[in-house]
């Protein structure tokens, strides 16, 4: 290999990619193989010297559309997944291209400021305190770590423990409180942290899957020693919204930590027709969020923010004498993130936002919420159909009929369709189809055409249920 194999691979690959994407708005939306196909394509002994870089390419590029559902296209509504704008697709190229590694400023000043500037216009753009530590992580799921890591280090500092040098073994128990419907991810995160799931306890929601704050009231007074309560923007089902304004009071007036989880529900407060939702946002201590999510940038982009940004810093800084760090104005990113060594995440960031604008965020948010409360039109006048949550963001929980069958007959039937994609979940016990609206090409007549797929395959479950009973 030389250098001279770069034009032409990345040629072929650009051909590959530009192919993919123009299919993509009128595809079928999910996967038309499994496993089997795909080992199939791929699976061969390893070879001994190689094939030709085209090749391989054009082996991936062949069997890959199969195998690879429509994620980034405007009518898939499974999960939280946003697609990627175009100029977030385009610069995440040129970060591969870069190859720069974001841990420190003295490897690569360039990504060290477009990190820093994309940092301050995320806390400008949610309105959140503007000397809070930011850190580009992978997803939530380490976005959790990464805030609760620093929770940790300042529950415990209040009462005089270096959790950093002294570790847990000894230390005052950690309290969490969070909803009986928080996120997994944050039963995860305390598990990497050695609090453990148990160190958690568990407030009623009520039937939207808000926190109660009458029961958050009764155990908080019930507890003794350092607690961290963790709150919701966004129940993954619903979309609702804890109260976050009355449970910053209760969690403040005791000196607890306040951690949100904004996986997507922390974008509300870029929109305008949202915005509201959001109240009381701005006094937590720390928030987990996704820029893949509603940013719709590609995917390995989650943030950290943490208020206290000393306490943020001394959860996870590191220092060696070879890393040549300089702790002046420079952006050291291990400062802030778990990580030594990673691509410059926030670069696609950078991007999205310069050319978005606070105006185009807006637009976005609040255009796909409408096309929640569409779906949820759509589909909730049509007989035998309910919709099962108040639609406040872009989440829409729909049963088919009166039982759990019927339901995931649909689900299952509007998987196979190929018209849009959506999932299947159990709210409160019932089955139901989930609709997750976060993609910026997601159009009024996706949703139109995609609601009357799923009416169409209701009906045809229907009208095979009395054969086969």
């Amino acid at each position: 290999m030389t250098f001279d194999d770069f034009g032409p691979l990345l040629a072929r690959a650009h051909s590959h990619a530009t192919q993919f994407l123009d299919a993509l708005p009128e595809r079928f939306v999910g996967a038309r193989a499994g496993r089997d196909e795909m080992i199939a394509a791929f699976d061969t002994p390893l070879p001994v010297d190689g094939e030709p870089g085209t090749a391989v390419l054009d082996r991936l590029a062949a069997s890959a559309p199969r195998g690879a559902q429509a994620c980034a296209g405007p009518r898939y509504f499974g999960f939280v997944i946003g697609g990627a704008v175009p100029v977030a697709l385009a610069t995440d190229w040129l970060v591969s291209t870069w190859d720069q590694n974001a841990g420190i400023h003295v490897i690569s000043p360039l990504t060290a400021a477009v990190e820093e500037v994309a940092a301050r216009w995320l806390l400008d753009l949610f309105d959140l305190p503007r000397e809070s530590g930011v850190g580009f992580v992978t997803g939530c799921q380490m976005a959790h770590f990464t805030c609760l890591a620093a929770a940790r280090h300042g529950v415990l500092r209040r009462v005089g423990w270096d959790v950093e040098a002294d570790g847990l073994m000894g230390a005052p128990r950690v309290h969490v409180v969070a909803s009986a419907e928080a996120h997994v991810t944050v039963d995860v995160a305390l598990r990497y942290l050695g609090l453990g799931t148990r160190s958690m306890v568990k407030v009623d929601s009520d039937e939207q899957g808000r926190m109660r704050v009458d029961h958050l009231r009764e155990v908080m007074a019930r507890l003794d020693g350092p607690v961290i309560v963790c709150a919701q923007a966004g129940n993954v089902n619903t979309g609702a919204f804890d109260p976050l304004r009355e449970i910053a009071e209760i969690a403040h007036s005791r000196d607890a930590w306040l951690h949100v989880d904004g996986a997507f529900g922390l974008w509300a407060r870029a929109g305008h027709a949202v915005r509201e939702v959001a109240d009381g946002m701005e006094l937590a201590d720390s928030w987990a969020t996704d820029a893949h999510k509603w940013l719709n940038v590609p995917y390995d982009s989650g943030v950290a923010i943490v208020r206290n940004a000393e306490d943020h810093r001394a959860a996870m800084t590191v220092s060696a004498a070879y890393l040549v760090q300089t702790r002046g104005a420079e952006r050291d990113a291990v400062d802030w993130v778990p990580e030594f060594s990673r691509r410059a995440r926030g670069i696609p960031v950078y991007a999205a936002l310069r050319a978005l604008g606070r105006s185009g965020v807006a637009d976005l948010v609040d255009r796909c919420c409408a096309h929640a409360r569409r779906f949820a039109q759509l589909l909730g006048d049509a007989p035998g159909v309910r919709v099962l949550n108040d639609v406040v963001l872009n989440q829409v929980l729909v049963r088919f009929g009166d039982d759990d069958a019927t339901t995931r007959a649909v689900v299952e039937g509007i998987q196979r369709d190929g018209t849009c994609w959506a999932s299947g979940t159990t709210w409160h016990g019932l089955a139901a189809l989930r609709i997750s609206v976060s993609n910026w090409a997601t159009t009024a007549d996706d949703v139109e055409r995609s609601a009357d797929a799923m009416l169409r395959v209701y009906r045809e479950v229907t009208q095979r249920e009395p054969a086969s009973g």
